[in-house]
C-alpha cells in the first residue's frame, strides 16, 4: 500500500482517522510527510498514540480523542474560522471498522468538509461483502482485494471538477 502512496508523502499534511494504533500515520510520518492528525475514540488508545508519538520523537503530531464523524463534522461548521487545521490534508487514511457504515458516512462529511486539498489522496480499507457508495468526485487510482480486504486509493477532485476518462 505505501509503494502506491510514496510519490503522494513527502511534504504531505495526513489525516488518520479511526485512527486505531496510528500505524498508517507513524509510516506516512517516517516516509516523509510533514505532519499527521490522528482521530480516535479509545481513551487509552489515544494515550498510547501520544506516547508513540514522543517515543518516536515527532513532534509535528496531533491526536485528538473525538468519534471521528463528530471532529470531521465540526472541522465543517467551522471551516472558514479552521480552528482545528493549520492546512487542508493532502493525504487521508479511512479504514473505519468493517461493517460499521463508517466508511460512506466519513467519506460524505470528509468530501463536503473542505479540509481535503485539491488532488488529495484518500486510502480505503473495506470488508469485500460491503458496498459502499462513496463521492463520486473520487476518482479511483487504485483498487485490489487480498483475501476479505478491498484496498483502495482515490483522488479528491473539488466538485465540479472534470474527471478523466478510463
Amino acid at each position: 500500500m505505501f509503494n502506491w502512496l510514496q510519490p503522494s508523502i513527502v511534504n504531505s499534511h495526513c489525516l488518520d482517522c479511526f485512527a486505531g494504533s496510528g500505524v498508517l500515520g507513524f509510516e506516512a510520518l517516517s516516509r516523509g510527510a510533514d505532519a499527521a492528525v490522528f482521530i480516535e475514540q479509545n481513551v487509552k488508545t489515544v494515550k498510547n498514540l501520544k506516547q508513540n508519538a514522543v517515543v518516536l520523537g515527532t513532534s509535528n503530531v496531533s491526536v485528538y480523542h473525538a468519534d471521528t464523524l463528530s471532529w470531521l463534522r465540526s472541522v465543517a461548521k467551522d471551516k472558514h474560522l479552521n480552528r482545528h487545521l493549520e492546512k487542508q490534508f493532502d493525504l487521508v487514511f479511512l479504514d473505519p471498522p468493517f461493517h460499521s457504515e463508517l466508511l460512506a458516512e466519513s467519506a460524505a462529511i470528509l468530501n463536503s468538509s473542505g479540509c481535503l486539498a485539491e488532488d488529495a489522496i484518500i486510502y480505503v480499507e473495506h470488508a469485500v461483502d460491503e458496498i459502499v457508495a462513496l463521492p463520486e468526485n473520487w476518482y479511483c487510482l487504485k483498487n485490489k482485494r487480498t483475501g476479505q480486504v478491498v484496498y483502495q486509493l482515490f483522488e479528491y477532485r473539488a466538485t465540479g471538477t472534470t474527471m478523466p476518462e478510463n
